[in-house]
């Protein structure tokens, strides 16, 4: 568990991630972490659930009509 420190950015509000917290993310400056309600609480993650889904659904489609995209890319 990390303690995380809260900030006045301008006029909005920042969290602090340490360099520890950020390379067990995985992230760096400037990109973007997503916060969803969990169980008991909420979850911050650098990937975006909405965008997974839709590649889940991508690769759904691309497998089972992969004869029809491959007669579309001719």
């Amino acid at each position: 568990m990390a303690k995380l420190k809260i900030t006045t950015v301008g006029a909005s509000a920042g969290i602090i991630l340490n360099k520890e917290v950020m390379a067990r993310l995985g992230v760096k400056k400037g990109d973007s972490l997503f916060l969803t309600e969990a169980p008991g609480g909420f979850r911050v993650t650098p990937y975006d659930p909405d965008f997974e889904r839709q590649m889940t659904l991508a690769e759904e489609i691309m497998h089972d009509d992969r004869d029809i995209l491959k007669a579309l890319s001719k």
